[in-house]
């Protein structure tokens, strides 16, 4: 369990810095130049990932069971990673209503896929990594909305189509995912009866 903690300190501290030290941020970033603020950013990000990986890995060997979810709960949560799915597209495809109404919509997926797996898994290292997700996650939305409405910031429309692509490519990358994608790399089938 520690090296998951560490992982999850690590990772999450990396992306929480703009939230509680944005001012040092934006010194560090002028100081060393933007590209290599994003190099070390990503460095410190991988091995927070990499030690979230193991960690939960070995966390979950002889992990103890804090609940039994019922089998539906797993269906629930794969049907609400669908929405998380087309919030991360949104993200990255910018444009959208979902964009402009949500502002963070990768936070907010981030949320929707913490609390979904929260739902289907009561693990001892489910809960400590999901919980840690939704927590840090529902921490980033409010201070980034926050942020957004005291600089005035709005983000611009290019109409329902973009919104259209937005939901199809979520969904369809949701739909491969979750019928192929999890259990590949996860080893969980999340639509197994």
């Amino acid at each position: 369990m520690t090296t998951l903690i560490l992982g999850l300190l690590l990772f999450l501290g990396v992306h929480s810095v703009r939230m509680f030290a944005d001012t040092w941020r934006s010194a560090q970033i002028a100081r060393i130049g933007e590209l290599r603020w994003k190099g070390v950013y990503s460095l410190f990000s991988a091995a927070g990932l990499g030690l979230i990986i193991w960690g939960y890995g070995l966390a979950r060997a002889g992990d103890v069971v804090l609940w039994a979810p019922p089998t539906p709960m797993r269906h629930l949560a794969a049907g609400l990673t669908l929405p998380a799915f087309i919030l991360l597209v949104a993200a990255y495809l910018p444009g959208s209503h979902i964009k402009a109404r949500v502002g963070h919509p990768m936070v907010a997926g981030v949320k929707l896929w913490a609390l979904a797996h929260l739902l289907a898994n009561g693990n001892r290292a489910d809960v400590v990594l999901f919980g840690a997700f939704l927590a840090w996650a529902i921490a980033n939305f409010i201070v980034a909305r926050r942020r957004d409405r005291l600089a005035g910031r709005s983000y611009p429309v290019c109409g329902w189509t973009r919104d259209a692509t937005v939901a199809a490519v979520g969904a369809l990358a949701w739909a491969v995912f979750a019928l192929w994608g999890h259990a590949w790399l996860i080893g969980v089938a999340p639509f197994r009866v």
